[in-house]
Protein backbone atom coordinates (compact mmCIF):
# COMPACT_ATOMS: atom_id res chain seq x y z
CA UNK A 1 0.00 0.00 0.00
CA UNK A 2 1.25 3.81 -0.81
CA UNK A 3 2.51 5.56 2.50
CA UNK A 4 -0.90 6.72 4.54
CA UNK A 5 -2.17 10.33 4.57
CA UNK A 6 -4.64 11.94 6.76
CA UNK A 7 -6.79 12.08 3.15
CA UNK A 8 -6.67 8.36 2.91
CA UNK A 9 -7.87 7.72 6.15
CA UNK A 10 -10.54 10.32 6.49
CA UNK A 11 -11.94 8.67 2.57
CA UNK A 12 -11.89 4.91 3.83
CA UNK A 13 -13.70 6.71 7.25
CA UNK A 14 -16.58 8.26 5.17
CA UNK A 15 -16.69 5.23 2.94
CA UNK A 16 -17.11 3.35 6.18
CA UNK A 17 -20.30 5.48 7.17
CA UNK A 18 -22.69 2.85 4.98
CA UNK A 19 -21.78 0.21 6.59
CA UNK A 20 -23.35 -0.71 10.09
CA UNK A 21 -21.00 -0.56 13.33
CA UNK A 22 -20.71 -3.91 13.90
CA UNK A 23 -19.31 -4.26 10.26
CA UNK A 24 -16.74 -1.34 9.97
CA UNK A 25 -13.83 -3.00 11.60
CA UNK A 26 -14.24 -5.60 8.55
CA UNK A 27 -14.41 -3.20 6.50
CA UNK A 28 -11.89 -0.64 7.07
CA UNK A 29 -9.74 -3.85 6.76
CA UNK A 30 -11.13 -5.39 3.21
CA UNK A 31 -10.19 -1.49 2.02
CA UNK A 32 -6.55 -1.79 3.56
CA UNK A 33 -6.10 -5.20 2.12
CA UNK A 34 -7.33 -3.81 -1.38
CA UNK A 35 -4.56 -0.86 -1.70
CA UNK A 36 -2.30 -3.17 -0.51
CA UNK A 37 -3.07 -5.25 -3.44
CA UNK A 38 -3.94 -2.69 -6.00
CA UNK A 39 -0.32 -1.17 -4.68
CA UNK A 40 1.27 -5.02 -5.62
CA UNK A 41 -0.43 -4.37 -8.81
CA UNK A 42 0.85 -1.27 -9.84
CA UNK A 43 4.66 -2.32 -8.97
CA UNK A 44 4.56 -5.13 -11.37
CA UNK A 45 2.42 -3.79 -14.31
CA UNK A 46 3.64 -0.70 -14.17
CA UNK A 47 0.03 0.81 -14.21
CA UNK A 48 -2.48 1.62 -12.00
CA UNK A 49 -5.23 -1.15 -11.63
CA UNK A 50 -7.97 -0.76 -13.74
CA UNK A 51 -11.03 -0.75 -10.95
CA UNK A 52 -8.49 -0.53 -7.64
CA UNK A 53 -6.83 2.03 -8.89
CA UNK A 54 -3.03 2.96 -7.99
CA UNK A 55 -3.00 1.31 -4.11
CA UNK A 56 -3.60 4.64 -1.76
CA UNK A 57 -6.45 3.86 0.32
CA UNK A 58 -8.12 6.83 -0.69
CA UNK A 59 -8.56 5.60 -3.80
CA UNK A 60 -9.96 2.73 -2.57
CA UNK A 61 -12.40 3.92 -0.49
CA UNK A 62 -13.67 6.86 -3.42
CA UNK A 63 -14.75 3.95 -5.78
CA UNK A 64 -17.98 4.86 -4.97
CA UNK A 65 -19.37 8.47 -3.96
CA UNK A 66 -18.41 8.90 -0.68
CA UNK A 67 -20.99 11.10 1.72
CA UNK A 68 -19.48 14.75 2.72
CA UNK A 69 -17.16 14.43 5.64
CA UNK A 70 -19.02 15.17 9.00
CA UNK A 71 -17.60 17.50 12.13
CA UNK A 72 -15.12 15.50 14.16
CA UNK A 73 -17.69 16.22 17.27
CA UNK A 74 -20.00 13.47 14.86
CA UNK A 75 -19.77 10.24 16.77
CA UNK A 76 -20.36 7.94 14.47
CA UNK A 77 -17.65 9.48 12.04
CA UNK A 78 -15.45 9.49 14.82
CA UNK A 79 -15.96 5.54 14.97
CA UNK A 80 -14.71 5.09 11.46
CA UNK A 81 -11.75 7.18 11.92
CA UNK A 82 -11.10 4.64 15.47
CA UNK A 83 -11.70 1.72 12.80
CA UNK A 84 -9.67 2.77 10.07
CA UNK A 85 -6.70 3.68 12.27
CA UNK A 86 -6.89 0.61 14.16
CA UNK A 87 -7.35 -1.57 11.03
CA UNK A 88 -4.14 0.54 9.84
CA UNK A 89 -1.93 -0.44 12.97
CA UNK A 90 -3.17 -4.13 13.66
CA UNK A 91 -2.16 -4.73 9.58
CA UNK A 92 1.05 -3.24 10.08
CA UNK A 93 1.85 -5.08 12.83
CA UNK A 94 0.37 -8.49 11.40
CA UNK A 95 3.47 -10.85 11.27
CA UNK A 96 1.61 -13.23 8.69
CA UNK A 97 1.44 -9.87 6.43
CA UNK A 98 5.20 -9.32 6.80
CA UNK A 99 6.15 -13.22 6.00
CA UNK A 100 3.84 -12.88 3.13
CA UNK A 101 5.73 -9.63 2.08
CA UNK A 102 9.49 -11.56 2.38
CA UNK A 103 8.54 -15.07 0.22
Amino acid sequence: MRPVHWGDVTAAARALLEWPPALRAARARALIETAHAAHAYMKRQGRAHLHLGNGALQTCARRRPLPPEPPLSDPDYADCLVAVLTALRDWRADPARRSRRRG
